[in-house]
């Protein structure tokens, strides 16, 4: 009698845990931002992508098993002025046209401990593909988690900024990647 009873405490224990387990997986564009810091001749210059959508999976109680994939507009950027715009977007930069589109694709994800983790997986730019990591935290409440993060990348890896663009002591090769992308529970 005693086993039937563990069992069925048990049993009950993990129904409970799996009607509690949150799925963050509703992308909130208007709650989301991704912003970029470059340096022009020793000047940071900020700008933003108002358009990208991110298709993301992430259970707290499961961290391990989340999953996300973020596309970027690229001709969505705001450089600052419309000739910035037009400029990156051109063939040396961005090149929109032929590459509509940048992309980070997760294949994994560590827990860090308390709110930290990392998301592993590869970065597309121009047709160009790197291996990347991903820090960032996690603050949820139930009806939505906002995930904070940056990173560094090297421009010339992904060829943008090419020709004359490619000297380093005008623009950078680094480029920090700021992005805050909230989702509400399914």
């Amino acid at each position: 009698m005693n086993k039937r009873i563990l069992a069925a405490a048990l049993l009950g224990l993990g129904l409970a845990t799996q009607a509690g387990a949150v799925d963050y997986a509703r992308f909130v564009p208007e709650q989301s931002r991704i912003e970029f810091t470059s340096t022009q001749m020793g000047v940071a210059v900020d700008g933003r992508f108002r358009k990208f959508d991110a298709k993301l999976a992430f259970d707290p109680a499961k961290p391990t098993a989340a999953s996300a994939r973020i596309d970027i507009e690229l001709a969505s950027i705001d450089a600052g002025s419309q000739d910035a715009d037009d400029e990156v977007a051109g063939k040396p930069w961005f090149n929109t046209k032929a590459f509509p589109t940048a992309s980070f694709v997760s294949s994994g994800v560590r827990a860090l401990g308390g709110d930290r983790y990392e998301a592993v997986g590869k970065i597309s730019i121009k047709g160009r593909t790197q291996d990347a990591v991903l820090p960032f935290t996690v603050k949820h409440d139930g009806k939505a988690a906002t995930f904070d993060g940056s990173l560094v990348i090297k421009r010339l890896d992904f060829a943008v900024g090419e020709g004359a663009w490619a000297d380093v002591g005008t623009v950078a090769n680094e480029v920090r990647i700021r992005f805050r992308i909230v989702a509400a529970a399914k």
